[in-house]
């Protein structure tokens, strides 16, 4: 079953950003573009190039208006732990949220039951909450912030251009196609 247009639960976790502990919930998510980004466990081995490679791009998220939320299983003591051991993860301005009780894993079926982890999934969320896209990939192969940014992007675009879309590799700026029946076996 497809998670696209799911609307997220009603959550309420901690989380740990630039130095202190607060609170997330649904209603901070809602108005703006985000990205649920799950990662197996903190002080582990993919995971902080991953988000390294996050916090390298926040900034070109921001611009677009979108906001990215890390998410384990780790509680938010743990996430600070790390943040304060790890350069890599010192980096990270982006809020780091804690789902000990995988009530948002589960919520987005990236918890795995047998080893009591989220597996490495990326959903983007629509201001209304609302995914319309994601990927989940292997725990053992790391994602790519540049693509996830242009998958934004791209999700930004034909929300507010619904009657075009984009082609494949594209990105701001570039051509986009207005579906027609003139087009039909002509692409």
């Amino acid at each position: 079953m497809t998670l696209l247009q799911h609307e997220i639960t009603d959550f309420k976790v901690q989380a740990f950003q630039n130095g202190e502990f607060k609170e997330v919930t649904k209603d901070d998510v809602l108005g703006h573009w985000s990205v649920f980004f799950f990662y197996p466990a903190d002080f582990t081995f993919v995971c902080p190039t991953e988000l390294e490679d996050l916090a390298n791009k926040y900034d070109e998220f921001k611009k677009i208006g979108c906001e990215i939320y890390s998410v384990s299983c780790d509680t938010h003591f743990v996430h600070k732990a790390w943040h304060d051991a790890s350069e890599k993860i010192a980096k990270i301005q982006y809020p780091m949220l804690a789902d000990p009780t995988a009530l948002l894993a589960r919520d987005l079926d990236t918890y795995n039951e047998a080893d009591g982890m989220a597996e490495r999934g990326d959903f983007i969320v629509n201001p209304e909450g609302k995914v319309v896209a994601y990927e989940v990939t292997s725990s053992n192969v790391g994602r790519n912030a540049d693509e996830l940014l242009r998958r934004v992007q791209a999700s930004q675009f034909v929300y507010e251009h619904g009657d075009q879309v984009c082609p494949a590799n594209w990105t701001p700026g570039e051509e986009t196609i207005e579906p027609s029946l003139d087009l039909v076996g002509q692409l």
